[in-house]
């Protein structure tokens, strides 16, 4: 049957009256979809926003969080694990949380802190063991293709609260491994793609307009404008360039808002001394981590905050007492984070995840180093629905295999989704004759960490 759409086509496709035309028809009838509008959720989910701790390298799970007396006593005793020359023992002692009682290494003091608000994972499973694809895996559900990000499918799913701010940002001063595929769109929609803040005396490039005064680009902004619903009306049903033009919007608006995010100078010495954070840095991850708050609390539904990139990380293949400034990075921060969240009543509605691609070899590698092991590690989840002070999991006596309720990354997703108020396989989108979604075939909530 022809629609009116295609008589009209077929009678003026070729005359100069086509686009004004279609616009009219756009106008009338078929208003053009905000890509970041705030939308609902498949269900009333127990948090509105997420916040990404994402420690570059691979940490290792037996030296911060997963205590091996036995690893220890193997060490000591020159006993050999299958295969391989020797166990290396930690550089670090455990203690027990004052908070929890559960043990954790002195690399995390601050952290220990806060376990009563913290679901401790020790049976992480990923699917690769090269920075590259289990990078890419942890953040976009696939270690072999390109795909859309974590991020990028939260913003999909809700949308933005505000709209002069992007619905995903990444603090991310230097690339980690997969580098921007981390937080890329991949086939959706442009605008749902990270925007990245580097911290420095220039956060954001071009955040600053270039025009002599105000005045001046709002003709030229204008004028753009005119020019873009132009172009979009002669191309009806181009979602991929109404994306890129509400991109653009969001970029103007990021003139306005984005320099109050990043100015630090109301926060109380109080705030500023939680974070460890001196007042007037504008980099390092205490400076990441307070921004992040305070994203969060104006309406980014996805931060996500990356400690290193691809040097001077996690990665110990030689040394692992290089690991020692990285937990002097990020401890105080992370915990800082945690109670600020807390004392503002965010930490209801905000899930905060801190993750890493994989965990560390229990055995020697090179000198005095521990090899990549994608077969156990640990992360943590927070707030937004999740159940507190808790331990989830079990590593064997080594950390060499999961030996109860083992936790793959595809499950991590899922019930990072499932706590937004997504069921995981229904959050999807038609690409290449197929619906895709974050966790592809794979993936199961981990219903016994949800509060």
């Amino acid at each position: 049957m022809t629609t009116r759409r295609a008589a009209l086509r077929s009678m003026v496709a070729g005359s100069m009256l086509f686009p004004a035309i279609v616009q009219d028809l756009l106008a009338a009838g078929e208003p053009q979809v905000n890509p970041l509008a705030a939308k609902a959720p498949h269900f009333p989910g127990t948090a509105k926003r997420l916040i990404f701790l994402y420690m570059t390298g691979g940490v290792s799970h037996v030296d911060t969080f997963d205590p091996k007396p036995a690893l220890i006593q193997a060490a000591n005793e020159g006993k050999k694990p299958p295969r391989f020359d020797k166990y290396l023992p930690g550089g670090w002692k455990f203690a027990p949380s004052k908070a929890t009682g559960t043990e954790v290494s002195e690399l995390f003091p601050h952290v220990s802190g806060i376990l009563n608000e913290v679901c401790l994972i020790r049976s992480m499973v990923a699917d690769h063991n090269d920075h590259f694809q289990a990078s890419q895996g942890l953040h976009a559900g696939s270690v072999t293709v390109k795909r859309p990000s974590m991020g990028s499918w939260v913003s999909y799913g809700l949308g933005t609260e505000n709209q002069n701010l992007p619905s995903f940002v990444v603090i991310a001063p230097v690339l980690p491994y997969a580098g921007a595929l981390n937080w890329g769109s991949d086939f959706l929609p442009g605008a749902h793609a990270g925007t990245r803040i580097i911290g420095g005396e220039e956060p954001i490039l071009d955040l600053n307009r270039r025009t002599p005064t105000a005045e001046l680009q709002q003709l030229e902004l204008g004028l753009l404008d005119r020019l873009n619903k132009q172009h979009l009306g002669s191309r009806p049903g181009d979602n991929a360039l109404s994306a890129r033009i509400k991109s653009f919007e969001v970029a103007y608006g990021m003139q306005s808002e984005m320099p109050q995010v990043l100015d630090l100078t109301r926060e109380s010495d109080e705030t500023l001394k939680l974070y460890g954070l001196e007042r007037g840095v504008n980099q390092g991850f205490a400076w990441q981590c307070l921004i992040g708050r305070r994203l969060a609390e104006r309406g980014v539904r996805f931060v996500e905050l990356v400690d290193s990139g691809t040097t001077k990380n996690w990665d110990s293949h030689n040394e692992i007492n290089e690991m020692e400034a990285m937990g002097k990075n990020a401890d105080q921060a992370i915990a800082a984070l945690i109670k600020d969240l807390k004392s503002r009543g965010m930490l209801e509605d905000t899930l905060v995840v801190w993750a890493t691609e994989f965990g560390r070899t229990p055995w020697l590698e090179q000198t005095h180093g521990r090899g990549h092991y994608n077969r156990c590690f640990t992360c943590w989840m927070a707030g937004g629905g999740i159940k507190s002070g808790i331990v989830y999991g079990k590593t064997d006596e080594y950390g060499l295999n999961v030996v109860e309720n083992p936790v793959p990354v595809h499950d991590l997703q899922a019930t990072i989704l499932q706590c937004l108020g997504f069921d995981h396989t229904k959050l999807t989108f038609r690409h290449a004759g197929r619906d895709f979604r974050l966790t592809d075939v794979h993936g199961n909530v981990v219903k016994a960490i949800l509060a």
